[in-house]
């Protein structure tokens, strides 16, 4: 091709003419070796090729030597020993497939990079930083990384973002806008190579800013805690470790969200233990919204110490996945925790399967499903509980039915309880004085 001007407006031709000589020739004789040769030749085409035109045409050009290749005959393999039948020589027609599919790597390689390449690059940056909990610092070092990158942006395209607040929400909303610019700038992969290569660089940058940035998984237990101010209440202390000295202050000035902060950080049985007692023990001081639904998570593991804490929440909640636990024979632990909690609760759906349970062969869980009853002061299991007071071969299951009962109150409740002054056992005796004591109050004019 001439550099020559009077030879200008002939150039094109003369390269397209040039272009067309050095396309490979299909051969015509499909055969092992005149196919290599073809694709020794396509091989070149593409070490040499510029553009995505070049790039298109060696694609058509393996297109070509893959039908050529299916429609060939190239005969079964043969022995490189006639006599030695145990090795077998490489099948021509699998080692071509092979060959064309190596190139076709090689091609996909040495396409691009694209623009669409880089909007896919903040796109996954964008969900990076959504997905990730960053620290104060992280945070800080994300928006001079945006800021960064949006100005190294503006040095190629047409873009007007700058980021003005370290919001993480906003930093989103402004790389949501670059890409939209990377977008809409129309950018060609060979005429902007350049503009692209740059942007291609830049968010490469950008992403090595964010790897960068402190996240708190970054952060040791202790470093999370002692910046999110878990550690602040501390002051003069005796208890170690000190972590258990800082859940008690917690628990005493009812910071539930500290201590659930202290449940999900702490590995050890001995912390994950105490922040369940303490949670316990502050009862519907810790009922918040965040808290019953971390023990209703708990809760649907059957974990008890979780079942425990709903039921002194008095979490409403936790009623329907408690019912379900009623029937559980196979596990009277399970039983006793769940009885009680829904006990504490006043969950009255749980009646009637309480009521069922009056009637269960484990007469250690028996006396948990009266005492429920009680708590619940439900009328309709008046005429269960007095059954069970009156007919029970336990006196624990006896006693805690007595104790249902005068819970209840209600006239017909005391007077089932009152008729066993006499009772031999203490406890249900005690219960039908008490009983008794109530109706007489009860009747006596004010």
């Amino acid at each position: 091709m001439s550099n020559g001007e009077d030879d200008a407006d002939d150039a094109p031709e003369e390269a397209s003419t040039e272009q067309d000589a050095a396309a490979p020739e299909l051969p015509e004789d499909a055969t092992e070796e005149s196919l290599n040769e073809y694709l020794d030749e396509i091989e070149t085409l593409l070490a040499d090729a510029e553009t995505e035109a070049d790039l298109d045409d060696v694609e058509a050009l393996l297109d070509d030597a893959e039908s050529s290749l299916t429609d060939a005959d190239l005969g079964d393999a043969e022995t490189e020993d006639e006599n030695d039948e145990d090795e077998e020589a490489a099948d021509p027609q699998e080692a071509l497939e092979s060959r064309i599919d190596d190139l076709r790597a090689d091609l996909e390689d040495a396409r691009g990079p694209y623009a669409g390449d880089v909007v896919a690059s903040i796109e996954t940056a964008i969900e990076t930083i959504e997905n990730t909990e960053w620290t104060d610092a992280g945070t800080v070092d994300i928006e001079a990384a945006i800021e960064s990158f949006a100005a190294d942006v503006a040095d190629e395209i047409d873009v007007d973002v700058e980021p003005e607040t370290d919001d993480v929400e906003a930093l989103v909303l402004t790389l949501e806008s670059i890409a939209e610019a990377v977008a809409d700038a129309d950018l060609d992969a060979d005429a902007d190579a350049d503009t692209i290569d740059a942007l291609v660089a830049s968010v490469e940058t950008l992403s090595d800013d964010l790897e960068a940035a402190e996240e708190w998984d970054d952060l040791k237990t202790n470093e999370q805690l002692q910046a999110q101010g878990f550690y602040d209440v501390l002051g003069h202390y005796k208890d170690y470790p000190v972590e258990w000295s800082a859940l008690k202050v917690h628990e005493q000035e009812g910071n539930v969200e500290m201590i659930l902060l202290a449940l999900d950080a702490f590995q050890s049985e001995f912390m994950e233990r105490h922040c369940l007692e303490a949670l316990e023990r502050m009862g519907k001081r810790a009922a918040t919204d965040d808290a019953v639904d971390r023990m209703l998570q708990r809760a649907g593991k059957r974990e008890k110490p979780a079942i425990r804490i709903l039921g002194k929440m008095a979490a409403t909640e936790a009623t329907e996945t408690l019912v379900e636990y009623v029937d559980e024979d196979s596990d009277p632990q399970l039983q006793k925790v769940t009885f009680k909690a829904l006990g504490e609760i006043g969950a009255t759906e749980a009646v009637q399967p309480l009521a069922n349970k009056l009637e269960m062969e484990n007469d250690q869980v028996r006396p948990y499903a009266a005492r429920a009853l009680g708590l619940l002061g439900d009328a309709r299991a008046i005429e269960p509980l007095a059954e069970a007071l009156e007919s029970d071969d336990s006196d624990d299951v006896r006693a805690a039915a007595a104790w249902a009962l005068r819970q209840i109150g209600t006239t017909d409740a005391l007077e089932a309880v009152a008729e066993y002054t006499g009772e031999r056992v203490f406890i249900v005796q005690t219960e039908a004085e008490k009983a008794e004591t109530a109706l007489e109050t009860a009747a006596t004019p004010a």
